[in-house]
Protein backbone atom coordinates (compact mmCIF):
# COMPACT_ATOMS: atom_id res chain seq x y z
CA UNK A 1 0.00 0.00 0.00
CA UNK A 2 1.06 3.48 -0.65
CA UNK A 3 -0.04 5.53 1.52
CA UNK A 4 1.56 7.23 4.72
CA UNK A 5 0.74 6.21 8.07
CA UNK A 6 -0.45 8.74 10.26
CA UNK A 7 0.55 8.82 13.45
CA UNK A 8 -1.66 9.37 16.35
CA UNK A 9 -0.59 12.32 19.00
CA UNK A 10 -0.44 11.45 22.61
CA UNK A 11 -2.47 13.46 24.77
CA UNK A 12 0.92 14.59 26.61
CA UNK A 13 1.68 16.34 22.88
CA UNK A 14 -1.99 17.48 22.63
CA UNK A 15 -1.64 19.34 25.72
CA UNK A 16 2.19 20.98 25.33
CA UNK A 17 0.95 22.37 21.63
CA UNK A 18 -2.29 23.58 23.05
CA UNK A 19 -0.52 25.72 26.02
CA UNK A 20 2.56 26.19 23.67
CA UNK A 21 0.60 27.77 21.01
CA UNK A 22 -1.42 29.57 23.25
CA UNK A 23 1.32 31.01 25.13
CA UNK A 24 2.96 32.66 21.67
CA UNK A 25 -0.34 33.69 20.78
CA UNK A 26 -1.13 35.17 23.65
CA UNK A 27 2.82 37.18 23.54
CA UNK A 28 1.85 37.94 20.11
CA UNK A 29 -1.44 39.66 20.59
CA UNK A 30 -0.06 41.77 23.18
CA UNK A 31 2.96 42.72 21.29
CA UNK A 32 0.68 45.33 19.67
CA UNK A 33 -1.16 46.41 22.44
CA UNK A 34 -1.64 49.46 24.93
CA UNK A 35 -2.96 48.32 27.56
CA UNK A 36 -1.29 44.65 28.49
CA UNK A 37 -3.00 43.91 31.59
CA UNK A 38 -6.42 44.92 30.35
CA UNK A 39 -5.87 43.03 27.25
CA UNK A 40 -4.04 39.91 28.44
CA UNK A 41 -7.27 37.87 29.83
CA UNK A 42 -9.48 38.62 26.57
CA UNK A 43 -6.54 37.16 24.66
CA UNK A 44 -6.00 34.83 26.76
CA UNK A 45 -9.13 33.10 25.90
CA UNK A 46 -9.44 33.89 22.81
CA UNK A 47 -5.81 31.92 21.94
CA UNK A 48 -6.78 28.74 24.40
CA UNK A 49 -10.35 28.70 21.99
CA UNK A 50 -8.32 28.60 18.96
CA UNK A 51 -5.25 26.46 20.37
CA UNK A 52 -8.19 24.13 21.52
CA UNK A 53 -9.89 23.98 18.43
CA UNK A 54 -6.92 23.39 16.12
CA UNK A 55 -5.86 20.54 18.07
CA UNK A 56 -8.90 18.21 17.70
CA UNK A 57 -7.85 17.34 13.89
CA UNK A 58 -3.59 17.77 15.26
CA UNK A 59 -1.29 15.05 13.21
CA UNK A 60 1.84 14.25 15.29
CA UNK A 61 3.98 15.94 12.51
CA UNK A 62 2.35 18.96 12.89
CA UNK A 63 2.68 19.04 16.60
CA UNK A 64 6.22 17.92 16.19
CA UNK A 65 7.61 20.87 13.68
CA UNK A 66 5.25 23.36 16.09
CA UNK A 67 6.83 22.11 19.36
CA UNK A 68 10.60 20.83 18.10
CA UNK A 69 11.25 22.95 15.52
CA UNK A 70 9.22 26.15 15.94
CA UNK A 71 7.26 26.33 12.44
CA UNK A 72 4.18 26.14 11.46
CA UNK A 73 3.02 23.43 8.62
CA UNK A 74 0.89 25.07 5.77
CA UNK A 75 -2.44 22.96 7.23
CA UNK A 76 -1.86 24.45 10.57
CA UNK A 77 -2.29 28.14 9.30
CA UNK A 78 -5.47 27.12 7.22
CA UNK A 79 -6.83 25.55 10.61
CA UNK A 80 -5.42 28.56 12.43
CA UNK A 81 -7.89 30.89 10.37
CA UNK A 82 -11.04 28.06 10.73
CA UNK A 83 -10.39 28.26 14.71
CA UNK A 84 -10.09 32.46 14.82
CA UNK A 85 -12.60 33.32 12.95
CA UNK A 86 -14.89 29.95 14.77
CA UNK A 87 -13.94 31.35 18.09
CA UNK A 88 -13.85 35.30 17.36
CA UNK A 89 -16.99 35.29 15.92
CA UNK A 90 -18.82 33.99 18.98
CA UNK A 91 -17.42 36.34 21.04
CA UNK A 92 -19.05 40.15 21.71
CA UNK A 93 -16.23 42.20 21.99
CA UNK A 94 -16.55 45.77 21.95
CA UNK A 95 -15.79 47.94 19.24
CA UNK A 96 -12.48 49.35 19.67
CA UNK A 97 -11.09 51.95 17.54
CA UNK A 98 -8.99 51.06 14.71
CA UNK A 99 -5.97 53.66 14.83
CA UNK A 100 -2.86 53.87 13.38
CA UNK A 101 -4.14 51.35 10.44
CA UNK A 102 -3.95 48.47 12.71
CA UNK A 103 -6.64 45.77 12.07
Amino acid sequence: MGHAHVTEVTSVEKHKFEHEFAKQCVDRELSNSVNKEHDRQRFEESCMCIAEFMMKDLTAIEAEKFLAENKSAQSLRIRFDTAAYHCLQESELPQEPELFGKK
